[in-house]
């Protein structure tokens, strides 16, 4: 059908950091030809705040994101679920509901130690990782070019 937006969900352990930094980046850059969600295993209580803001350093709000658990989402059909850390990759090798399951894996900003400062390069370089890599992986996956 034309026009019609492919499904994507973006799966993650606490859905807080990584998954929600995905679905930021693939509602921005290709919102208009798919519809994006993302859903943790074992959720957090809330996105990470230095998430929102290495989100909003590159103009994509994040902060009106709740962590969601993917049995919210099971009974939804789903063009692709992508995986984005080991641990969601295990728990979840094949989404119910989903056409096909793909891994884009990226370390876990949320574990980073130091200052600020350095925890915030931590999640800059995820944040990026995720839009060089992901952002690509997915398209290719769903045919988008």
């Amino acid at each position: 059908m034309k026009g019609a937006r492919r499904r994507v969900l973006v799966i993650c352990t606490g859905n807080s950091c990584r998954s929600q930094m995905a679905e930021g980046w693939l509602r921005h850059l290709l919102g208009d030809r798919l519809e994006v969600a993302s859903a943790g295993t074992h959720p957090a209580r809330e996105v990470s705040p230095l998430a929102v803001r290495v989100m909003a350093e590159v103009g994509i709000d994040i902060s009106d994101h709740v962590p969601e658990h993917v049995s919210l989402h099971e009974d939804e059909p789903w063009d692709l679920a992508v995986t984005v850390c080991d641990d969601a990759r295990e728990l979840c090798p094949a989404f119910p509901g989903a056409a096909r399951t793909i891994h884009v894996g990226f370390p876990d900003p949320w574990a980073a130690n130091g200052t600020e400062e350095e925890q915030l390069a931590v999640y800059r370089a995820v944040r990026d990782a995720i839009r060089r890599h992901l952002v690509p992986a997915v398209a290719r996956e769903l045919g988008l070019g």
